[in-house]
């Protein structure tokens, strides 16, 4: 801060006031030196205004299992309260712990859990990420952190916050992800802090600095950051940018400092070839579906009783519009691209691929009724092909039987399957010919209404619950006579098209229907 201006305060919670008084009387009581300093992202979201429950201790003289071992020993002797046994994450340094961890819940005041750790210096070997992490000083605890706005420590002894690199308390009042130490000097010795400092700016919609964007983009820190860094951690780092407030900021910044192809590795040999502008391609494809679903409201995405969150189906949507170009590209034996970066790139979940490849499925039957609703000149080659084998659609039944099939295969997915069908739809032009990219947006948006709408009046929201076969089987087998065999499976499929051309038929309609059909037939 500059000379003379006012350290900012913090104003602990009652709560806060509570866990912070109950912790020194422990050091009071055992007679210990030890200084208690929360660290990191709880002082920082204080002095921006927010709330956290993310408590971490350094403590400058003490491991954290030896002060959660004193705090149990109070807890019993002075409160006579048993407290669960403290839980002790020993140093994993390939899993970014590099010293032991000691968690504990004060239960007699709250459910939080306490993280305890102490003061730390670290040094790196130059071929790897995982320091030699050693006993420190609070000065170079704070100088071995990412970023100075995570530099920050609130002591509770003194009720002071400590801004020991001297800039963080301006970086944080001035919106700057800066590294304590020189940024290349930084991301050489962990390439992990290139992603954490991109993922800081896009949630607290900061700017990195320039001598950071340079060392980001530089090409000994790439090829560590390729070399040095574990798919899971990578994928840990976008995952968190993904579910976060401003997902496409984040990846806005991975395409501008050239690390695009760093972070979603593609497989060797795709077809079609992986082209230098995939990057911007994928970028403007999910900021295009971040404004229409900002611009359309949180109705595309519907958590509910049964299915999955909010954030879930945003999460899935924003992966979705980022991979929409490679959709259709594969690797060796027609493998999908997408289900590579999803599974062996970023290390996710197995589920997560295939939401994701059913939703671009799901877009391509879309933008397909979509381009049918826009004009129905195509009517009667789509009734056709709805019709094979006997089965006759009254026409004002078509769009009805085309949405049904489709919703019934992507389920409470659609909207975002909807969504993103829409991002391929021809650019809107002005009068002029210019490209417009409000004209586009409103265009995009009128279209998805259109289709919800419509889905909405022909009663198929939620026609996957709704919708009940009424023949199983042995119903067909019986009415046809025949054994069970691929027949059936056949029958069952005309089957659902049947009901949903016929929102109101019975099951009696249904077998005289199956039997007039058998009879055609037989007549061909």
């Amino acid at each position: 801060m500059a000379a003379g201006a006012q350290q900012p305060s913090i104003v602990p919670t009652e709560l806060e006031q509570q866990i912070f008084g109950r912790l020194l009387d422990v050091v009071h009581h055992g007679g210990l030196g030890t200084q208690l300093r929360v660290a990191g992202g709880w002082v920082r979201d204080k002095l921006l205004g927010k709330n956290s429950t993310d408590i971490d201790i350094a403590l400058d003289d003490l491991t954290g299992k030896e002060f959660c071992e004193k705090i149990t020993d109070y807890y019993e002797k002075v409160i006579s309260h048993e407290l669960k046994t403290p839980c002790v994450i020993p140093c994993k340094p390939g899993q970014s712990k590099h010293l032991e961890t000691a968690k504990i819940i004060l239960s007699d005041i709250s459910d939080i859990t306490i993280d305890f750790v102490n003061l730390r210096s670290e040094k790196y070997a130059e071929n790897s990420r995982i320091p030699t992490a050693e006993y420190g000083m609070p000065e170079e605890d704070a100088f071995r952190r990412d970023l100075t706005i995570n530099s920050l420590f609130y002591n509770i002894n003194t009720n002071l916050v400590e801004d020991l690199t001297r800039r963080g308390l301006e970086d944080l009042k001035k919106g700057l992800i800066v590294t304590p130490l020189p940024a290349k000097v930084t991301f050489l010795d962990d390439p992990l802090r290139v992603l954490r400092a991109i993922r800081f700016a896009a949630r607290f919609s900061f700017t990195l600095a320039g001598n950071l964007k340079e060392a980001a983009s530089d090409e000994k820190v790439k090829l560590n950051l390729r070399s040095k860094i574990s798919r899971e951690r990578i994928g840990q780092e976008v995952d968190h940018m993904m579910s976060g407030k401003y997902p496409v900021d984040a990846m806005c910044h991975i395409r501008d400092l050239g690390l695009f192809y760093i972070v979603f590795a593609f497989p060797e040999k795709t077809v079609p070839p992986v082209l230098d502008k995939h990057d911007w391609l994928c970028v403007s494809h999910i900021e295009a579906a971040w404004n229409l679903a900002q611009s359309i409201g949180c109705s595309v995405f519907r958590g509910g009783s049964g299915s999955m969150s909010q954030d879930e189906q945003r999460r899935l949507c924003m992966y979705s519009a980022l991979f929409t170009p490679v959709r259709n590209m594969v690797y060796t034996k027609k493998k999908e691209v997408v289900r590579y970066i999803i599974g062996n790139s970023l290390k996710l979940n197995g589920s997560d691929a295939e939401a994701i490849v059913q939703i671009h499925a799901a877009s391509d039957k879309f933008a397909d009724l979509i381009i049918f609703l826009e004009s129905n000149g195509n009517l009667e080659t789509v009734k056709e092909n709805l019709e094979k084998k006997n089965l006759e659609i009254p026409t004002d039944m078509v769009a009805r039987v085309l949405a049904g099939l489709l919703l019934l295969g992507i389920k409470d997915l659609w909207r975002l399957a909807l969504l993103i069908s829409t991002l391929s739809y021809p650019e809107v032009r002005s009068a002029n010919g210019s490209f417009s990219q409000q004209d586009e947006l409103n265009r995009r948006k009128e279209i998805y209404i259109r289709v919800e709408r419509l889905i909405t009046d022909l009663d198929l929201e939620g026609a996957w619950k709704k919708i009940k076969p009424l023949l199983d089987g042995n119903d067909i087998m019986g009415v046809l006579d025949i054994e069970e065999g691929p027949l059936v499976k056949e029958w069952k499929e005309r089957l659902v098209k049947w009901q949903l051309a016929h929102p109101k038929g019975t099951a009696e309609e249904c077998r005289e229907w199956i039997k007039q059909s058998k009879c055609q037939e037989k007549e061909m």
